[in-house]
């Protein structure tokens, strides 16, 4: 929990007073990389929400899987995200801003609550930089998600 300077990460210690904690990055279920640097911004891959290497639910929103679970588990893959963020920059206290947020949410066709399910990533974040966890977004139902998780969320960050 201390930056590479030594200094406690205020970040983190912020995630820990919403009762959280960064994991380690979760290993790619295909060929990619989890994030890449280009610049000064930090894309993440699409993260799921692993909690100790399991997905805690699988299947359709709307269907299996209620709509307020669903955004629990998106604010999980936001956590997921930004253990791959501090693996790239060492420390998130140098995150500047959340520019961009992508959710996907696995769908029953008649399932129309997508913005409602990321808003658990987008609060997380909020809650966690404050303005500087604002950002653009967009959320995006689709038929199916890999190993069937009910929801993935990826982002881009700019740092310092």
């Amino acid at each position: 929990m201390t930056s590479a300077a030594g200094a406690v990460s205020a970040v983190e210690v912020r995630l820990r007073e919403l009762g959280l904690s960064l994991p380690s990055v979760a290993s790619p279920v295909a060929v990619y990389v989890p994030a890449v640097i280009t610049g000064n911004l930090v894309h993440t891959s699409g993260q799921l929400p692993f909690v100790d290497g399991v997905l805690p639910a699988t299947g359709k929103v709307g269907a299996e899987v209620g709509a307020e679970e669903a955004a629990s588990y998106a604010a999980i893959c936001a956590v997921n995200a930004l253990a791959a963020v501090k693996a790239q920059i060492g420390d998130l206290d140098r995150v500047v801003r959340v520019v961009k947020v992508v959710g996907y949410v696995a769908s029953d066709p008649s399932f129309t609550g997508q913005p409602a399910v990321i808003n658990g990533a987008s609060e997380l974040l909020g809650n966690v930089f404050g303005k500087a966890g604002s950002h653009a977004r967009s959320a995006v139902g689709v038929a199916v998600l890999p190993l069937d998780a009910p929801v993935e969320v990826e982002m881009i960050v700019e740092f310092a």
